[in-house]
């Protein structure tokens, strides 16, 4: 037995730390011992019952960890080796989706920490085909953060395709507003400026500052659409990365983006609807681009990212705790006294 953090049932709460078996693995699949496993607000959506989830279900889809066991099948990889995994299980593999290489939205897709059991334990199983390899020189804490950094590589660099020497503006500073503007920089922007309230000054705005970007916060004697203007000689930003999800932030990413521009949505809003400004966005012309997920490529780019340096994920890490005090930091997610938490198995 092993202990795990459960969503036990359907509702707001439900969450508990029990003693649950350890997984066996079928032919293709690996035996993963965690070594650390990342707080996603995803799973502060599971907590809340806000967000597609198959209860009961150990949380956690942000990991690192070893190789302990290798079934029969497996060929790519082997007892001892460092991983990371891709939150892609159960997707089909027939669909169009899957056939032209889109497994991560594939309708049958059953992510770990929701979909199916997750990282928020001891050991963890998964399928061969979705590992990949950590440098010996990435520590197992830094590597835990790889999952959500995959993400603004693929929205950042993939999909909203920043280009050396774009004027970029990121809303929201929460721990993937902050990964969006260091992976913008790191796909050549000439000048990152990431925006938020004064909720955030104490950490996430402070940690902005930090790693070397300029801040701007609404309800400052400043709008930060005005200085985006004047720093942009009255044009506006390239591209825009809406990481707030609030309906407030955005409204604002239209008027902080230039005719032409894009702006790349990663943030969600966990509400059926939002009042949009539709024909102020129609006048500025502007490439709107949603994104949910990772690709493949995603995440061999961000490793790269990671070991050359370019991208100092490990920046971001606030907390470091057993998983025994899982209550302690889903409060201080919530409080945002944290940024990115890590729990390791005990």
């Amino acid at each position: 037995m092993m202990k795990a953090l459960v969503k036990t049932q359907k509702g707001p709460g439900f969450v508990e730390l029990r003693d649950v078996p350890q997984p066996s693995i079928g032919p293709s699949e690996v035996l993963i011992e965690v070594k650390a496993c990342g707080i996603c607000g995803t799973d502060v959506h599971v907590l809340r019952d806000e967000f597609p989830y198959w209860p009961p279900v150990i949380l956690g889809h942000e990991f690192s960890g070893q190789i302990v066991e290798a079934g029969p099948g497996t060929s790519l990889f082997q007892v001892g080796d460092r991983v990371v995994g891709e939150p892609h299980t159960q997707a089909c593999g027939q669909c169009y989706l899957c056939r032209t290489g889109n497994i991560q939205i594939c309708r049958m897709k059953r992510s770990p920490g929701w979909g199916i059991d997750g990282a928020a334990t001891r050991y963890l199983k998964m399928p061969e085909r979705l590992l990949h390899r950590i440098p010996d020189h990435v520590s197992y804490d830094t590597a835990a953060v790889v999952e959500p950094a995959a993400n603004t590589v693929h929205d950042v660099i993939e999909r909203a395709k920043v280009e050396a020497g774009d004027f970029v503006v990121v809303v929201g500073p929460g721990p993937i507003g902050l990964l969006a503007a260091m992976t913008a920089r790191a796909g050549g922007s000439r000048r990152t400026v990431v925006i938020g309230t004064k909720q955030d000054e104490a950490v996430r705005l402070s940690k902005a500052r930090e790693l070397g970007f300029e801040t701007l916060v609404h309800g400052d004697a400043v709008d930060p659409v005005d200085a985006v203007l004047e720093m942009t000689g009255g044009m506006g930003a390239d591209l825009v990365i809406e990481c707030s999800g609030s309906a407030a932030g955005i409204a604002s990413a239209i008027d902080l983006v230039r005719k032409k521009g894009r702006i790349c949505a990663i943030g969600l809003t966990g509400k059926p609807s939002i009042p949009f400004p539709w024909d102020k966005a129609a006048f500025k012309v502007c490439d709107l681009i949603f994104n949910l997920s990772t690709s493949y490529t995603s995440w061999d780019r961000t490793i790269h990212l990671v070991a050359n340096g370019a991208l100092p994920i490990d920046k971001i890490i606030s907390h470091r705790l057993p998983l025994s005090q899982w209550e302690y930091a889903i409060r201080e997610i919530e409080a945002q006294r944290a940024l990115k938490v890590l729990l390791i198995p005990e």
